[in-house]
């Protein structure tokens, strides 16, 4: 059955569970005030460091390994930043969560890296420009239930992006120089070693180089000649038919043969030594394509080294792509959290939407006929006679009573909730101080 078919009716409903409804608004009301004043005010200081380019383009890498380094540089700075060590020292250093002993050091580590929001800011140019993917700075954010401190912790990590970087590009010019000035003295102290070693090579070796077997081939082909020309005079003297005694003529062979033994042993010598001289070019080769391939790695160094020296003059100078302050972090006036007024505004208007509901469906699950309309709406039957209610000056006053000690029950329940936030909640002490009345409060 239908209980509503006009706004009397309604009106009616409202009345009958005007009780009710202001018990479940208030009650819904206190509720709302108590999880308002128990949240915490957030508020976010933002602090921006800016990556300006270098003052010489293109310097000692060129532009796109440039680009590569600085956004390494920037993902390594992160990691840094966010390390558990410099968490640990900007806790200590601003006693941050210092008013909760019972949090550990993990707990704290957390929640400050929470807080923390570090986002990169991109170039505008396009990506497949050089550098169109390089970030040009650092946005770093940080929320807190401190406003002051919120703004500290966001300048002392924007002050570590700057040191941090600082101190990683000249620590990296400095070991890059003493790494090409340490690869500059040992390769040259290689090409030393293997010079003497080169040398010495060739003075133990001297005839069987290609300059020395051409010697050797032409000392080859004159003691053929003279062995031949030995070998002549030999058979000259065997074959002679003048009168020389028999005795002279032995011993001039015998000396001819003597220098032929000589020649002989002196031709092999020779032929042994040639037949080596492929060896010993080989080894000689060998040591001089050593010797090239360290002068072109000393080049490379030295090339290198040069370089680094630059680069080494530029970061003095302060003329490489550094990172620079944009905007410091000011202390925020306003938390970004949610309003504590809002939120009980929001909550007593929806106490007071869930109170209307529960009337209504109430009265819904409730059909009893109160008028004559209803019964006609209900049965299809007019009454005949309507009898209204007759109220006394009794009645009146037993009802006035009844409203009293409903209204002082209401105002205690009130003063109880109020009393059990006002201890809770400096807030709301302070509202209900200046805005309710001293009879409620006590």
């Amino acid at each position: 059955m239908s209980q509503f078919q006009s706004i009397g009716e309604v009106f009616a409903a409202l009345k009958r569970r005007a009780l009710l409804i202001l018990v479940v608004t208030f009650l819904g009301c206190l509720a709302s005030l108590y999880y308002a004043m128990g949240q915490t005010k957030v508020f976010e200081a933002t602090a921006v460091v800016q990556i300006e380019d270098a003052q010489v383009p293109d310097q000692l890498a060129g532009a796109l390994a440039a680009t590569n380094d600085a956004a390494r540089r920037v993902r390594l700075i992160e990691q840094r930043l966010m390390a558990r060590d410099n968490l640990v020292r900007i806790m200590e250093k601003h006693a941050l969560f210092s008013a909760d002993p019972t949090m550990t050091m993990s707990e704290r580590v957390g929640r400050l890296r929470d807080s923390v929001r570090i986002q990169q800011l991109l170039g505008q140019a396009q990506s497949f420009a050089p550098g169109g993917n390089a970030p040009s700075g650092l946005m770093i954010s940080v929320q807190m239930d401190d406003a002051q401190k919120a703004a500290d912790v966001a300048n002392e990590l924007m002050q570590s992006v700057i040191d941090q970087s600082r101190d990683r590009s000249a620590s990296r010019a400095r070991d890059t120089l003493d790494f090409f000035v340490a690869e500059e003295t040992r390769v040259g102290a290689e090409i030393d070693v293997l010079e003497a070693e080169i040398a010495e090579f060739k003075r133990l070796n001297a005839e069987q180089l290609p300059t020395g077997v051409v010697d050797l081939r032409s000392q080859l082909g004159s003691l053929r000649d003279t062995d031949l020309e030995l070998d002549q005079q030999i058979l000259t003297l065997q074959t002679s038919s003048d009168r020389t005694r028999d005795e002279v003529r032995e011993r001039q062979i015998a000396a001819l043969q003597e220098q032929k033994a000589l020649i002989a042993a002196r031709i092999t010598q020779i032929e042994a030594q040639i037949e080596g001289a492929p060896e010993v070019e080989r080894e000689l080769n060998r040591l001089d394509r050593e010797m090239t391939r360290l002068q072109e790695q000393y080049g490379v160094i030295t090339r290198r080294k040069a370089e680094a020296e630059l680069g080494q003059l530029l970061e003095d100078r302060k003329a490489t792509d550094r990172f620079e302050v944009l905007e410091t972090a000011l202390v925020p006036e306003y938390p970004v959290s949610r309003s504590r007024k809002k939120l009980a505004m929001m909550g007593g208007v929806a106490s007071l939407i869930a109170a209307l509901g529960l009337a209504f469906l109430i009265e819904t699950m409730n059909p009893v006929i109160r008028s004559a309309a209803q019964m006609e709406r209900a049965l299809g039957i007019q009454p005949v006679v309507a009898i209204p209610v007759v109220t006394t000056r009794q009645d009146r006053r037993s009802g006035g009573l009844k409203l009293l000690g409903k209204l002082l029950a209401i105002f205690a329940i009130l003063g109880l909730g109020l009393k059990l936030l006002w201890d809770r909640s400096p807030v709301l002490a302070e509202f209900t101080e200046r805005f309710l009345p001293r009879a409620i409060r006590g």
